[in-house]
This record gives structure tokens, C-alpha cells and sequence, in this order.
């Protein structure tokens, strides 16, 4: 699942940070995916996880709720990715690499686990991390 997102993140624009989300229904198959995209639309929301679980829930035929669905994501997810994945009824989060930074899936902030909320999907953080951090680790070192 979390080579999907890597692929996904292959295709974004050479501006944006190569961050790529995949979202899958209940039986494997994939929905929808996405790469980060803020720079290419002007919009500070077009992280890879909104625009995959936006065109998910287009496709899921079964409106906003995503129950059952995995995000596969190669960066843990910021703050309001992670509440977007609460609000969609995600079932389950894999990512590669940790954000510590920023990581709001149980690096800086566990959001998506906070036992106040009605929704808490399952996590699994470090799926291909050595993958996924080579991805950013390249971005950063040809664009700093």
C-alpha cells in the first residue's frame, strides 16, 4: 500500500514537497490517489491525503464516509490531514516516514487516537520509512 503512495508521489509538481496518499476500500482496491499539490493550485489544503480522500469519497458511491478504507500516505500526517482522517471515518492509516516536526499521528500530536473522539482509526507508521524519507531527503536537498 505504501508503494502506491510512493509511485503516487512520483507524479507531483517538482515544486511541491513529493508526498503521495493512496486511499483503498475495504477489499484492497484502490480508490483514489493523490500527490501533494499546494504549489501547483495556489492552495494551502491540496496535501495529498485531502485531495486522495476527496476523490475517494467521489468514487465510494457511498457519500463522505469511508468506513472500512486504508489511507496509505508516505509522510505521517499533518494536523489537519489527521482530523480529515477522523472526519471521513477512515478504518485505518499506514504511513512510511515520521514527521516529528509536524506528525500529527503520534509523532508531535496523536490526533486520530485522542480517545475523545467518536472515530479512531487504526495506525501504522513506518511502513517502507527508509523509502519514504529518500523521497523527501532528495526534495529538500536539491531545493535548500
Amino acid at each position: 500500500m505504501v508503494r502506491a503512495a510512493i509511485e503516487a508521489a512520483a507524479t507531483a509538481d517538482p515544486r511541491d514537497v513529493p508526498v503521495g496518499a493512496v486511499v483503498f476500500d475495504s477489499a484492497g482496491r484502490e480508490l483514489a490517489r493523490a500527490a501533494n499539490a499546494r504549489e501547483a493550485l495556489g492552495d494551502p489544503t491540496a496535501h495529498a491525503e485531502i485531495l486522495a480522500l476527496r476523490r475517494a469519497a467521489a468514487v465510494h458511491g457511498e457519500g463522505w464516509r469511508l468506513a472500512g478504507a486504508t489511507l496509505a500516505v508516505t509522510l505521517e500526517p499533518c494536523t489537519m490531514c489527521a482530523g480529515a482522517l477522523v472526519l471521513a471515518r477512515i478504518g485505518r492509516v499506514v504511513f512510511g516516514a515520521w514527521e516529528p516536526k509536524t506528525g500529527a499521528v503520534g509523532s508531535l500530536w496523536d490526533v486520530v487516537r485522542d480517545r475523545r473522539l467518536t472515530h479512531r482509526p487504526e495506525v501504522r507508521g513506518g511502513v517502507l520509512e527508509a523509502d519514504c524519507a529518500a523521497l523527501l531527503d532528495n526534495f529538500f536537498r536539491t531545493h535548500r
